[in-house]
């Protein structure tokens, strides 16, 4: 795959792609970010990216890009750097501005987006440890996919230096909101259910698709409820994980469930 980038409108070797030093995005996190799934050189659910893209701009005040102008860069990154399989990284910031937190009067957003190969390792489960972050499920920035992202960067380190693989962030509520990238499943009496908005869950492309199928359903999970938990899968827009613990509580793996979730969330 080239080692390309869609700037600002145009296609650039990444060794020359640059981002102004004064971009509010690099020096205040001012932004937002949507990762995207690419499937036989197509992005099957772009729409409900960008959709989820304009809402977080709403939130922040900020003049979202035209959705025939992402879906065009989309295609000429796809169709330059010759992605079959994979996902793409698409950033918004304000762009540049003045010193301090007031930003421009009026913005011109810095609009980036990278290609990225299929990782090549995926874990079969993972095993998960409740941290010590938490997620503000009444604030309208719990919302959107916000660059500012150090209260999970820290949890998933904190979780790897306890040699686990992530870790759950609580909501303010009490009640477990997701992991550091991912929505969380868990399976209770052969129905699944997942954390609901106001306990700090971001609103997942994947959360979302499969609530709208009725294949799983809002329900507050707290870490006392852990015990009466049989099964729990980590959830976002590339990839379906099992977990095969979380703290003390071991899940066990649920073969059949597993590939109904994926057929559904995956079927190309």
């Amino acid at each position: 795959m080239n080692d390309l980038v869609w700037l600002d409108g145009r296609i650039l070797d990444t060794r020359n792609a640059r981002i102004a030093p004064t971009d509010r995005g690099f020096l205040l996190s001012d932004g937002l970010f949507e990762t995207i799934r690419i499937s036989n050189r197509k992005a099957p659910h772009l729409t409900r990216h960008l959709k989820r893209l304009a809402e977080g701009c709403a939130v922040l005040g900020l003049p979202a890009p035209a959705p025939a102008l992402l879906h065009k860069a989309v295609a000429d990154l796809l169709e330059a750097t010759a992605l079959v399989d994979g996902s793409l990284r698409l950033t918004v910031t304000r762009g540049t501005g003045p010193r301090g937190v007031l930003p421009p009067h009026v913005p011109h957003p810095t609009i980036l987006i990278q290609a990225a190969a299929p990782p090549p390792n995926i874990p079969s489960a993972v095993s998960l440890v409740i941290g010590r972050y938490q997620r503000d499920g009444t604030s309208p920035l719990s919302r959107v996919k916000s660059l500012a992202f150090l209260p999970s960067i820290l949890s998933r380190m904190e979780a790897v230096a306890a040699g686990l693989d992530d870790a759950l962030l609580l909501g303010t509520t009490g009640a477990i909101a997701e992991a550091s990238a991912a929505n969380i499943l868990f399976l209770n009496e052969d129905s699944l259910y997942t954390p609901p908005l106001h306990d700090g869950a971001l609103p997942g492309t994947s959360r979302a698709r499969l609530l709208e199928k009725g294949l799983c359903h809002e329900r507050s999970i707290s870490p006392e409820d852990l015990p009466a938990i049989t099964g729990a899968w980590l959830v976002n827009a590339l990839s379906l994980t099992p977990v095969s613990g979380i703290d003390i509580h071991e899940m066990s793996l649920h073969p059949e469930k597993d590939h109904l979730l994926r057929m559904f969330l995956f079927p190309d």
